[in-house]
This record gives structure tokens, C-alpha cells and sequence, in this order.
């Protein structure tokens, strides 16, 4: 085609797209799931412009989204007998026309809701780590790392509640059922092993609210008497903030290791019954240690007493890398 040609050709025009603003992001009920899917959340935020996000996410997740910018709204999602709960979030949802639907639960919610797109992570155990899962739904590989959210308020709280010019060693003694507790006397033992490597260090004993953390934690309050008790004192962005001011973390395969990993704290996971070529925490700076993991149907309910990281040959290593 000569020059004169091309001058004549008219032009093209451009077609003009609206952008994805208006976006839906039903994430997980258990805090480490959430925590696992924020780094989705963090790319949306870095490659839309100008997004107005609301968050479904069950109620021990939900402080997790509360510094989050760009977030319209947070609808918590507290689980009803026959499925119930969906129905309700169906409610809250329907009367927007939403650019984007994501749904991480695999329900039929965003299928019956008006939306420009949508991305449903499939249901079901598969092989890999659970960060892949999630960054295959918005076909992100590597899967973005995970992210927390803090503002300034929350780093002077936990500037305050622990002490400048000393070594912090936080310790995550809990977990959500009873055989991916490693013993109290373990904790206080690898603390105590740490002490010729991390000379004066101080042990930071973090749980969630309620009875059953409280109680969980206390064996380990009780070896340690000079730790640093925060058991159910803080939001968890309060936790983040604490978390960054320690050397260490080591504990449970629970959302409090997954949150220690996106903050970005060296981060030591424990594993006995539970998966962790799913679960290892995530991030440039983790590891984990796992035991050999109970046969039979009634694993899952195991002491951890009786067997967990310290039984039989122990296995160490590190989650696949995500993209930082």
C-alpha cells in the first residue's frame, strides 16, 4: 500500500472500554484463606483504575479488609443452617450491576447475579499449593504474593505495646483444631534453643480471642514467664503491625502463620497433620517444618502430643515461590 493510499484509509475508531470498577470479591470464612487471597485483591488494586471493591468474607476474616484501599464495603458472611447465608449475601448483592464477580467459595452466587464478568474458583481438593489455586482464577502465574494493610495508627500501637531495642520472637501457640497444635513444652523448648543465636531475645505470644485460644496459648505463657502476652488484645491489622517488629515467627499451621508470612516477617511453619504442600506459608522469607502426617479417617482429630513436627523424620522446606 503506497503512502497516499494509507492517507486516504480512513480512520480507525477506537472503541472506548469501560473499566473494570464496580468489583465483587467473595473471599474465604477461615482467616488463613483470606490471608492466601489477598494478593489477588493487591493486583486488582495495582491494574484497575480507580476500583470500588466490596469484600464477602466470614466473620474472623473481616478485620483483615479494614485498611484495604479502594474497599466500598465489607459484607460479612456468617454461615446459616441449609445454605442460608448464601441467600442472604445473594440479597445484598443483587441490586448492583458489578463489572467484576469473583467468588473464591465456588457457590452459584455471582452466577445468578448481574455482572459484566466473572471468575468462580472450581470446588474440590487438587494438587499444589493453595496460592496457585487462587492465581489460577484471574490466570495470574506466579500467583501475586499475599498483602497486608496497615495504617499509621496501628504501627504506633504496637510500638507501644512492645518495647524498642530488644530482639522479639513471636509465637504462635494456637490453631483452629487440636492435632496442628504443636505441645507447649516444644514452643517454649525452640524458644529457649533460639536464645544462644538471638542473645536476649523476648518471646511475643500471639492467639485470637476467645476461651479456646486463650487456653491454648497458656501452656506456653506458663513455660515463658516473661513473654509478652497479646492474646486477643488486637485487630489484625494491630497484629500486623506487631508482627513487623519482630526477628521471627514460629507457630501453627494457622491464619496467624499466613498472616505472619504477608507481613513479612521470617516466618517458621509447623506441621503435623495437615497439608503442607498446600498450606506452607507464602513469601521470600518462610520455610516450614512438617512431620510425618497420621494415616486413617481419624487423623484430623490426632494429639499433637503424640506425634506432629517432632515425630518420626521431620521434613523441611519452602512454599513455591509467589510473584513479590
Amino acid at each position: 500500500m503506497t503512502a497516499a493510499n494509507r492517507a486516504r484509509k480512513p480512520a480507525t475508531r477506537s472503541r472506548s472500554v469501560r473499566p473494570l470498577t464496580r468489583i465483587l470479591f467473595i473471599t474465604a470464612t477461615r482467616l488463613g484463606d483470606a490471608v492466601l487471597s489477598t494478593g489477588l485483591l493487591d493486583h486488582l488494586l495495582r491494574s484497575v483504575s480507580d476500583p470500588r471493591i466490596t469484600v464477602a468474607c466470614g466473620p474472623v476474616a473481616a478485620g483483615l479488609f479494614e485498611r484495604m484501599p479502594g474497599r466500598v464495603r465489607t459484607l460479612v458472611v456468617t454461615k446459616r443452617r441449609h445454605d442460608l447465608h448464601w441467600l442472604g449475601l445473594w440479597r445484598s448483592c443483587v441490586g448492583t450491576w458489578w463489572d467484576l464477580a469473583i467468588d473464591l467459595r465456588g457457590s452459584a452466587v455471582t452466577l445468578l447475579l448481574p455482572a459484566r464478568r466473572r471468575a468462580i474458583m472450581r470446588g474440590g481438593r487438587r494438587g499444589g499449593h493453595r496460592l496457585a489455586h487462587l492465581g489460577g482464577v484471574l490466570g495470574l502465574v506466579p500467583p501475586p504474593a499475599p498483602v497486608v494493610w496497615i495504617a499509621g495508627a496501628d504501627r504506633d500501637r504496637a510500638r507501644a505495646l512492645l518495647p524498642d531495642g530488644r530482639t522479639l520472637v513471636a509465637l504462635g501457640p494456637t490453631a483452629n483444631w487440636a492435632g496442628k497444635v504443636w505441645p507447649a513444652a516444644r514452643f517454649a523448648a525452640a524458644f529457649e534453643a533460639l536464645l544462644p543465636h538471638l542473645p536476649g531475645a523476648l518471646p511475643v505470644v500471639l492467639a485470637g480471642p476467645g476461651a479456646a485460644e486463650h487456653a491454648m496459648a497458656q501452656g506456653v505463657l506458663d513455660r515463658l514467664p516473661g513473654a509478652i502476652d497479646l492474646r486477643g488484645r488486637l485487630s489484625l491489622p494491630e497484629v500486623a503491625a506487631c508482627l513487623q517488629r519482630c526477628r521471627l515467627f514460629v507457630g501453627n499451621d494457622s491464619g496467624l502463620m499466613h498472616l505472619a508470612a504477608a507481613s513479612g516477617v521470617p516466618t517458621l511453619g509447623l506441621f503435623g497433620p495437615s497439608r503442607s504442600s498446600e498450606y506452607a506459608p507464602a513469601g521470600a522469607r518462610t520455610a516450614f517444618v512438617a512431620g510425618p502426617r497420621p494415616a486413617g479417617p481419624g487423623a484430623r482429630g490426632g494429639r499433637a502430643g503424640g506425634g506432629g513436627v517432632a515425630a518420626g523424620r521431620a521434613r523441611r522446606g519452602r512454599a513455591p515461590a509467589p510473584r513479590g
